[in-house]
């Protein structure tokens, strides 16, 4: 059993990774909060965040030509760190991803109720706006893999072009820049623990080039190629967007516009401004293409995981089955659209929010969870390097990884402490939206234990590439 061979190259991986972060909804969405907390360092943050990400990537790269699975945090993690703590992680994996993918469905609902209803005066309510994207991000999950990295290049394309329109209008018709925001003593001004925890948010996803490893035509070469390209891109252009934002509105004026009653909709105003009103509605309508990439990605990323873990028999094996006539994991992608159906429509019979609790609820579990596999992976790639690094630098592959988890941990730690920031809750409501995490590690664990205790060969294969082409 096995996923298309040789079916997307690098380009198609950068949109994978780029889409899944969705710039637009995270400079127009995300950013305004970022520097009403931060200051006008936020910029800045952006920018060591994508140092922290860059540092992850070096060693994550290094590994990927000695792992090979569609599991990827799961068979790092277990060929690093031991095959209990890798499918505890792969447990992990399954709910963050497929939290994050459900949240931005209900996000995308909200978008394009408000966006319809105020571009072209059609009042259609988000829950239907939502159970429409479920449906149509499970079509494209169905289909051939290359068709969903198409749909994803064209919607990166243009939200990336509209926020260009932005920057250069900016440059060109305001009154000049700052490189204030770039000074280091900006940091200690604000509140950059809370800034980290949005900033280092933003580049969630960025690790699914690995799993996307069977399918890439020369994956010891296009994995690390398109893992290094988004994760630069997305540094630059995050960083570069957030110091236009402050510019436009100077860098005296920008925090107060970003904490006070017009903040969440600073960029869209700024854009009106400085470009036109044309680009703030195309803006408002590439929101919503913005989330529905996002939603895509994260869905593919999800079905994988699905697929990797039926195939070891860790999770149901009827998940492994593939589409004879597309390559996809078809079993996994129903099984994914309908987990989506059944939180969505507990959501909206229990009269929750869609953005509030939906959305930031999913999302704050899934951001831990996923920053968690990532912290555990870099510290995997010390420990599976560290007795033979097979021909790579002691920089890349211990020092920088290790680095990476230093860093990784203690973000995680400030998220911990300003997890309202994601999730807009407070005390119990937190406690239990981070419980799962751990709770699901612990079950992945102690299933990896029953297995050795039981099985013990069938044991031996779990996590390595022999068992991926079971």
């Amino acid at each position: 059993m096995s996923l298309s061979r040789n079916a997307i190259g690098t380009a198609d991986l950068v949109f994978f990774v780029v889409a899944a972060a969705a710039p637009l909804t995270v400079m127009a969405g995300v950013a305004p909060l970022a520097i009403g907390i931060g200051g006008v360092a936020a910029p800045l943050g952006y920018l060591l965040s994508g140092v922290v990400v860059g540092l992850f990537a070096a060693g994550f790269t290094a590994m990927s030509g000695h792992v090979r699975n569609a599991g990827a945090f799961y068979a790092y993690i277990g060929r690093g760190l031991g095959k209990a703590t890798g499918l505890g992680s792969a447990y992990v994996a399954v709910i963050s991803y497929n939290l994050i993918g459900i949240g931005l469905m209900a996000a995308f609902g909200v978008f394009a109720a408000s966006t319809m209803s105020d571009v072209f005066g059609i009042d259609v309510p988000w829950q239907a706006w939502t159970l429409l994207c479920v449906a149509a991000v499970g079509v494209l999950g169905y289909l051939k893999i290359t068709l969903s990295a198409k749909v994803l290049g064209v919607a990166l394309a243009l939200e990336v072009l509209i926020l260009l329109v932005f920057e250069v209008a900016v440059l060109v018709n305001g009154g000049g820049v700052s490189l204030r925001p770039f000074n280091p003593a900006e940091l200690f001004s604000g509140g950059a623990g809370g800034m980290f925890v949005l900033s280092i948010g933003a580049f969630i996803g960025f690790e699914a080039t690995a799993i996307y490893a069977e399918e890439a035509r020369d994956p010891q070469r296009t994995v690390p190629k398109a893992t290094y390209a988004a994760v630069a891109f997305l540094a630059l252009f995050y960083t570069f967007t957030v110091w236009m934002i402050i510019n436009a509105y100077g860098v005296d004026k920008a925090v107060e516009v970003a904490n006070g009653e017009g903040g969440a909709d600073m960029v869209f105003t700024a854009t009106a401004s400085f470009a036109g009103k044309w680009a703030a509605d195309a803006m408002h309508l590439l929101i919503v293409t913005s989330c529905f990439a996002a939603a895509l990605a994260f869905h593919n990323a999800s079905t994988r995981y699905f697929f990797a873990l039926g195939r070891e028999g860790v999770l149901p094996r009827p998940l492994a089955r593939i589409s004879a006539h597309n390559g996809s994991p078809y079993v996994a992608v129903v099984t994914q659209v309908v987990l989506s159906v059944l939180v969505v429509v507990a959501g909206i019979l229990a009269g929750s929010d869609p953005y509030t609790v939906i959305f930031l609820w999913t999302n704050g579990t899934g951001i831990i969870g996923v920053m968690a596999l990532q912290a555990l992976a870099a510290l995997s790639v010390v420990a599976f390097f560290r007795k033979d690094r097979r021909g790579f630098g002691a920089g890349r592959v211990l020092v920088a990884p290790f680095s990476a988890f230093v860093l990784l941990a203690v973000i995680i730690v400030l998220v911990v402490a300003n997890f309202e920031l994601i999730t807009g809750a407070t005390g119990t409501v937190n406690a239990l939206l981070i419980l799962p995490v751990p709770l699901v590690f612990a079950l992945g664990a102690l299933l990896a234990l029953r297995i050795r205790r039981r099985e013990p060969a069938r044991y031996a294969q779990l996590t390595t590439e022999e068992a991926t082409r079971a």
